[in-house]
């Protein structure tokens, strides 16, 4: 089991996107990539939303979520949150063990 959030970043006049790549650019987002139980960190673009960016990240569990919380790395995070001025809406999963039902693997192309 995984847990994953995605994070919606939205701002105006590109903010949402310098952000991510301020994040990039910065090295913080590698060093959060590197936490211990961190297993993905990405950063997308929304189509149809160009003051939106998506950042998908992962975690093998609650007790790795909650250190990544308690480090100064949320400090940083903060601090360009407002410097951008964003809002934020967030969407938690945790994935299934189990995988892709055989009746879904149909549909997907590896």
């Amino acid at each position: 089991m995984s847990i994953v959030m995605n994070l919606y970043y939205t701002g105006i006049n590109g903010n949402a996107r310098k952000f991510a790549e301020e994040m990039e650019s910065s090295g913080t987002a590698d060093l959060i990539r590197r936490e211990s139980g961190n297993e993905r960190y990405e950063y997308f673009l929304p189509i149809d939303d160009p003051e939106t960016v998506l950042l998908i990240d992962m975690w093998k569990d609650q007790e790795s979520i909650d250190i990544h919380h308690a480090s100064p790395m949320m400090e940083t995070i903060a601090q360009l949150r407002e410097k951008y001025d964003l809002h934020m809406r967030a969407e938690r999963y945790v994935t299934d063990e189990q995988g892709i039902p055989h009746s879904d693997t149909k549909f997907i192309k590896e």
